[in-house]
């Protein structure tokens, strides 16, 4: 079976920083594109941002320039380093990957698989 686990959330003050760490664990054969999704009381999940297996990366207009995502292919991990954090930003972030494994010995896809989430709250 392949998960993925999110860890890094908490409570921070504005102007603060967080790094937030997605970890994919399983019979997985490939990762493609990994991505942070958040999703704040009341509204809609929205993408943060998202990063190719070769390392292309995508943000969303309200996090660009201050939030980096990137990944580790060699320990199966995303990260997504929050830096100059605003009140607005605090939500419930959530890792999604497309990922190719092993289910026993047949091969699987899952393009959609999300991890439960960690509450990032920025709060004075």
């Amino acid at each position: 079976q392949v998960q993925l686990v999110e860890s890094g959330g908490g409570l921070v003050q504005p102007g603060g920083s967080l790094r937030l760490s997605c970890a994919a664990s399983g019979s997985i054969l490939r990762i493609n594109t990994m991505g942070w999704y958040r999703q704040a009381p009341g509204k809609e999940r929205e993408l943060v941002a998202s990063i190719s297996s070769g390392g292309s990366t995508n943000y969303a207009d309200s996090v660009k320039g201050r939030f980096t995502i990137s990944r580790d292919n060699t320990k199966n991990t995303a990260y997504l380093q929050m830096n100059s954090l605003k009140a607005e930003d605090t939500a419930t972030y959530y890792c999604n990957a497309d990922l190719e494994y092993y289910r026993g010995s047949v091969y699987r896809r899952n393009r959609e698989l999300w991890g439960q989430g960690t509450l990032v709250t920025v709060s004075s």
